[in-house]
């Protein structure tokens, strides 16, 4: 549908706004786009128009109302152009993971699990017992409550081999989420203008957080099975950067999960280089067909910086991390975080730990294992049926998401938006590079909404990347 069909659509819905009570809520998309015979992206933005105008407000999850009170006359804020200046660093874009979509849409996108897949009942209960303790009244130290640092510390240390030391409890630091854990490791580790050696493709909150924390990031090529440990040699040796991040166990996007070997030698090129292994361990509750392994079990030397969030997997209301660091880097990081935070929420902190300590979290986990499980091979097989030009080069052993590489002439935004014209909202791959992508992607979660619609979703990229095949 062109600019006219949505112009049109806009006159009609102010026609019927002017009648309108206020609160009168506007009919779904789904509605709009059968009587108007448009495209649900030609719906969306004139609805997006309307919320310019102020005369109907939008609710996330509930609907589209015409707006109960007045515009306000908009306001001048030119001046706060001079005031500020230019940026001192360039953040990337606004991730399409966090996009927030109509529940008519095929949301393949996302970064977070369904909501049928986390905990519920048990994090309800939490926060009902946390709110009763003196937790909800009293500050809790700044490195965490010693309970949490200690279950931190324990399981962590619970993966060791014979021979090598587990994790003290105080080598743990609690924080409020894993962003805020990488923003402050590249802080405390790198520092500004100084070069972090990250996979290539690689988790799109890192760039953010190295990009905030000003750390100048070198890409080193990564596939399905890791990171190239010769490519990891030479840009040490190139750059001579003192930290590495990486994601050893089900990788965000590409769901790669080291092999012994492989963890091996990383371990001992960042051991001959002096330096600092980051490892991101964002999907430990997400094993499918295999567990984590985690690359700090196999080191007490003090290497291995190790973070672990509880968001996606308890609740992201808990937003609560624990990084685990050994030696003067722990003082560092546990300074830095003082400095950003001072404490992480007492109350979250002690719904996270009764969470995670009830007998039943390990019987959450072994159901959400299987639930994983059906969901990915769902989508996967309905990629092979109806989008057999989207190569699936691995299916992930865990995680959230499947990287799918499309025909290398594909237009990747363009691609993009007809997704979304057909009703299905994909992630588009070049924003988890962080230098120009080696190929289009998608990277695809299977842990959304409503698994049932992944063969419509797989048969709509199927199509959307017909409209691009040579005739």
């Amino acid at each position: 549908m062109n600019n006219d069909s949505s112009a049109r659509i806009v006159a009609d819905l102010r026609a019927w706004i002017a009648t309108a009570p206020p609160g009168a809520r506007l009919p779904s998309t789904r509605a709009l786009v059968a009587q108007y015979g448009a495209s649900p992206v030609t719906v969306q933005k004139a609805l997006r128009t309307l919320v310019s105008q102020g005369s109907v407000e939008s609710r996330p999850g509930v609907g589209t109302f015409v707006r109960a009170v007045g515009v306000a006359r908009p306001n001048d804020y030119g001046w706060q152009t001079a005031a500020l200046g230019s940026p001192t660093h360039r953040s990337p874009r606004s991730a399409a993971a966090l996009r927030t979509v109509p529940n008519d849409v095929v949301a393949l996108h996302s970064g977070y699990p369904d909501r049928e897949l986390l905990p519920e009942r048990l994090v309800r209960g939490a926060f009902t017992r946390a709110a009763r303790g003196s937790a909800a009244v009293t500050r809790p130290p700044s490195a965490g409550l010693p309970e949490l640092q200690a279950w931190f510390a324990t399981e962590l240390g619970a993966a060791a081999p014979v021979g090598v030391s587990a994790p003290a409890p105080g080598d743990a630091v609690v924080l409020p989420g894993s962003q805020s854990g990488l923003s402050t490791a590249f802080r405390a580790l790198v520092g500004a203008g100084r070069p972090l050696l990250v996979e290539s493709p690689t988790y799109w909150g890192a760039l953010l957080a190295a990009a905030q924390s000003g750390v100048r990031v070198v890409p080193v090529p990564s596939g399905a099975d890791g990171p190239d440990p010769d490519a990891l040699a030479r840009a040490f040796e190139r750059t001579g950067a003192s930290a590495f991040y990486a994601q050893p166990s089900f990788a965000n996007p590409t769901g790669a999960r080291w092999s012994s070997d492989l963890a091996d030698r990383v371990l001992d090129t960042v051991r001959r280089y002096g330096a600092f292994l980051i490892e991101d361990d964002w999907a430990h509750d997400f094993g499918i067909d295999a567990d984590p392994a985690p690359v700090a079990a196999r080191d007490d030397g003090g290497h291995v910086v190790y973070l672990r969030s509880l968001t996606k997997s308890v609740s992201p209301a808990v937003r609560v991390a624990g990084i685990i660091a050994r030696g003067p880097a722990r003082e560092r990081i546990l300074s830095d975080a003082r400095a950003e935070s001072l404490y992480v929420s007492g109350l979250l902190q002690a719904v996270a730990l009764d969470v995670v300590t009830q007998p039943a979290w390990r019987t959450h986990l072994r159901g959400l294992r299987h639930q994983l499980a059906a969901r990915r091979d769902l989508l996967a097989a309905s990629l092979r049926e109806h989008a057999p030009t989207a190569h699936l080069e691995a299916v992930p052993r865990g995680g959230l998401n499947l990287w799918v590489r499309v025909p290398d002439d594909t237009d990747l935004a363009r691609l993009v938006l007809d997704c979304e014209d057909l009703g299905v909202v994909v992630d588009p791959g070049d924003e988890w590079f962080p230098a120009e992508p080696t190929g289009p992607h998608l990277r695809l979660n299977y842990a959304g909404p409503d698994p049932g619609s992944f063969p419509d979703g797989a048969r709509a990229i199927g199509r959307a990347l017909a409209r691009q095949a040579p005739s």
